[in-house]
């Protein structure tokens, strides 16, 4: 008797039917050559909000929201502004880095005091120097939203049951840690999981007619529509940023919707040549979807954008993601490109794959000029 395999999308089991029905009720999904590469599905045009707890400190007022998109479990996310501020407000949606952890969400980028997670903290530590991003630009004066993507924090599958697949990579993985003398957290465990799991989410994505960075910008443009309807925001004055696939989010964002007038990647800029033969596995499905480079090359797809913004990249010079020749390559090539289409500026800095404090005074200098 063969043994019942277990379910690999596991809290997603309505995931199908929304793509298949062309995503949500009279939605419209984007249009244009680079829709036509991702495929997300039509994301809501309007999201019913659920305003949770708020705090204040430092200035800086964080509340919890959350909203039910149209599958999937329901997106957590936090708002920042400037304490006391009336609006209308220059406005940033903030994206969260990648960095192989899919446990830890937007909170990796808010500071929740009492309620921060010894992951989050170090997550925060490890990628951003222990500041926490959305309250130091929501100081600066902005309101900044800061979302859970698909497929991290409370929108990850839930991997209980452990899929067959993902369960064998981590066998191996406990085997290892054992050797070593290391321990099995939750969080490493789920890590693993995940790790592998990304490849089965990706697999499903195309056989949906849609990709995996397709489903993650359709739940982003849903953020985005989110934050233009909060009456203390100027929804004329919105941009959007993040770092490592944070930013290459941000910038397929700023891509795909009118709303954005200004955007900023940090960490995530390159050549597609760059990344053969060293560096091409050390990356997610956010970057590979069938098609892509011959709509464009990566660091040109903003100049295909539906209107004309501002650009800013943190390129730093000791990424191990990244070749610096193909950094470098890339920044010409932005530099080179039509001033029509994009007006492009960058910042050099002496680090790893990171964004410390100064690159994140950096990026709001850079917002305050583009955003007014």
């Amino acid at each position: 008797m063969s043994r019942q395999r277990p379910n690999a999308i596991a809290g997603y089991e309505d995931w199908a039917d929304y793509v298949l029905a062309g995503g949500a009720a009279g939605g419209e999904a984007p249009t244009g050559g680079l829709a036509e590469v991702l495929a997300p599905p039509a994301p809501p045009t309007q999201v019913q909000v659920t305003h949770g707890a708020a705090t204040s400190a430092d200035g800086v007022r964080t509340q919890r929201l959350s909203w039910q998109l149209g599958y999937g479990p329901a997106t957590a996310a936090y708002l920042c502004t400037p304490e006391g501020a009336g609006g209308p407000l220059p406005a940033i949606l903030l994206m969260h880095c990648h960095s192989g952890n899919k446990w830890v969400g937007a909170e990796r980028l808010v500071d929740l005091g009492e309620q921060d997670t010894p992951e989050s903290l170090a997550l925060r530590a490890q990628m951003y120097g222990g500041q926490a991003v959305a309250n130091h630009l929501a100081g600066q004066g902005f309101a900044v939203l800061a979302h859970d993507a698909f497929v991290w924090g409370s929108r990850a599958f839930p991997l209980d049951p452990r899929p067959a697949r993902a369960d064998f990579h981590l066998q191996g993985q406990m085997a290892l840690w054992r050797e070593r003398g290391e321990g099995a957290t939750g969080e490493r465990i789920y890590n693993t999981l995940a790790a592998d799991h990304e490849h089965t989410v990706a697999k499903v994505a195309l056989m949906l007619g849609t990709t995996f960075a397709g489903m993650v910008a359709h739940d982003d443009l849903a953020a985005l529509t989110v934050l233009a309807s909060l009456p203390m925001v100027d929804a004329d004055r919105i941009g959007t940023m993040g770092l490592s696939g944070g930013g290459g989010r941000a910038m397929l964002l700023a891509s795909l919707s009118p709303r954005i007038r200004a955007h900023l990647v940090a960490g995530m800029m390159f050549t597609f040549d760059s990344l053969l033969p060293a560096h091409i596995d050390a990356h997610s499905w956010l970057m590979y979807s069938p098609g892509i480079l011959r709509y464009s090359e990566w660091p040109l797809i903003p100049t295909h954008a539906p209107t004309r913004q501002s650009m800013h990249v943190q390129f730093a010079s000791q990424d191990a993601l990244f070749s610096l020749a193909g950094m470098r390559a890339a920044d010409a090539m932005l530099r080179a490109a039509d001033p029509a289409a994009v007006e492009y500026s960058s910042a050099w800095f002496d680090e790893p794959h990171r964004m410390t404090p100064q690159m994140q005074d950096d990026a709001a200098a850079f917002f305050t000029r583009a955003l007014g």
